[in-house]
């Protein structure tokens, strides 16, 4: 396989996307690759961007499954070469759009897991240090369930998202989109141990590796601002520590919070606002699982349900 460039159409489409469509950095990159790899294909088959038809697509996306890639990859891929040949159609630069007859594969439907709300409290309850560290662990994961952030939105906050008395934490979700979000009772008393002074000035460097830095929310023991990574292995080892070690993850906090708030009476609009869930059908997942969880223990525990309570 030779080295390949993208061709100028395909350049011009990620300039377009990132412009005026104001996509991300990741799902420019995202594109990119995914663009890559059609063009290199082609190449390979001894076809370009302009012959390609829908036979050549459709063995693409053959080979793509037969790859052993799964329906959600193929499916991005997909969109992504998609999306070039409704920009090259629609700005003149090509006549036929070769994917237009072409259905990805499909995708399951996979339910969130969420952990049971006595396995979240024990998992807070259970950070009771009062180093800079434990300040920093419990401000973070109680704001990771308390709000139902991602975990790149958590580590993204700066200190004036916070600041204040008002109740409201501001989170810029994906493509740079602004929401604010509830602050908790716990998560705002937390967050105020660990921007006392007994908490994060104590990370405070005597000078900042970066500007930006200095303005972050959340600080890693080097004083400098926390990263997804850094973030994951707080929450791997607080688990940990607790035994609770299976499927642990930050998104298991998001989960959960949708999950326990849905189980409480929470009306699914304001679920979807609170986790910046661009789609209503993405939090409806999170009402399956729960009505899943009330039948399981509704069949445990009646003693006429037939299940494990009536025999």
């Amino acid at each position: 396989m030779t080295d390949h460039h993208l061709s100028d159409g395909a350049e011009e489409y990620l300039s377009w996307l990132a412009v005026e469509r104001g996509r991300s950095r990741n799902t420019i990159v995202a594109y990119r690759r995914d663009l890559l790899a059609w063009e290199q294909w082609l190449a390979d088959a001894g076809a370009t961007v302009g012959s390609a038809d829908g036979a050549v697509a459709g063995r693409y996306l053959e080979a793509q499954v037969a790859a052993g890639r799964s329906p959600a990859t193929v499916t991005r891929s997909l969109a992504a070469v998609r999306g070039l040949y409704r920009f090259l159609v629609d700005e003149g630069w090509a006549t036929v759009d070769p994917t237009v007859d072409l259905h990805p594969p499909r995708i399951p439907s996979r339910l969130p897991r969420a952990l049971e709300e006595d396995q979240v409290l024990r998992l807070l309850d259970s950070i009771t240090g009062t180093g800079p560290a434990d300040y920093r662990d419990r401000a973070l994961l109680e704001l990771l369930y308390g709000t139902g952030a991602r975990i790149s939105e958590a580590v993204g906050l700066s200190l004036e998202d916070v600041g204040g008395d008002d109740p409201l934490v501001r989170v810029f979700g994906k493509g740079s989109k602004e929401r604010l979000v509830p602050l908790g009772r716990m998560a705002r008393a937390a967050l105020d141990e660990w921007l006392s002074p007994a908490g994060r000035p104590r990370l405070v460097p005597d000078r900042w590796a970066r500007r930006s830095d200095s303005e972050a929310l959340f600080l890693n023991l080097r004083g400098a601002r926390l990263s997804r990574q850094g973030a994951w292995q707080i929450l791997r080892t607080r688990a940990g520590r607790i035994g609770l070690t299976a499927g642990i993850s930050p998104h298991v906090l998001r989960h959960s919070c949708a999950t326990h708030l849905l189980a409480h009476g929470a009306d699914i609009r304001v679920v979807q606002e609170l986790l910046g869930h661009s789609s209503i059908a993405t939090t409806q997942l999170y009402t399956k699982l729960s009505a899943d969880h009330l039948r399981t223990s509704y069949e445990a525990a009646h003693p006429r349900s037939g299940g494990a309570a009536g025999k």
